[in-house]
């Protein structure tokens, strides 16, 4: 199975609990429909990329990268690679690469939110598929070339330093830990 049927039948099989979610679902699948380079970054039309939000769900906490580019605290993630087999794995890989953590676990369930959002051209869209990954205890972080920065937040100072999407991705991981413990 390619990385394409990969998103395409994770897609397929997502349910963001509301309206606009699913609007964005159908839009990916459109998208993916339309544009058969659509996992790449060279596809301008905008292209899916991966994320996740690491958090420390013990000590109530989640790592943020201030990202060097964008000079925004983020979840980490970004381009699917070819070796990418699943948008899970190049989720999770970005996750690893990002923080420097080896052992983290994506939540079970699959993505928990979807989010678009618009980048500079040439291409024009990011359409981010995010999950959440578990840092296990005693985790040390280490940061990467594309980060500023790298910082554990308490879950009740993100909405301070992050964007909004940031902070909806944050209450549907913790929704998402709260069914699963």
């Amino acid at each position: 199975m390619s990385l394409h049927d990969d998103a395409v039948s994770v897609l397929k099989g997502y349910d963001g609990g509301d309206a606009r979610q699913a609007g964005l679902r159908l839009a990916y699948l459109d998208h993916l429909a339309g544009h058969p380079d659509g996992m790449w970054k060279a596809c301008s039309a905008g292209h899916l990329t991966a994320s996740a939000l690491v958090v420390d769900p013990e000590r109530g906490r989640v790592l943020l990268t201030l990202h060097r580019k964008l000079r925004m605290w983020l979840q980490m993630g970004g381009h699917c690679e070819p070796q990418d087999t699943t948008l899970a794995a190049a989720a999770l890989r970005e996750a690893t690469e990002e923080s420097g953590i080896a052992g983290l676990s994506l939540l079970p369930g699959g993505p928990v939110r979807l989010d678009r959002h618009p980048i500079p051209a040439p291409c024009h869209w990011h359409l981010d598929v995010q999950y959440a990954a578990t840092a296990t205890a005693g985790a040390v972080e280490q940061i990467s070339e594309e980060s500023l920065d790298l910082r554990w937040f308490p879950y009740d100072e993100v909405a301070g330093v992050a964007d909004d999407s940031v902070v909806r991705l944050l209450e549907r991981t913790r929704a998402r830990l709260a069914q699963d413990f």
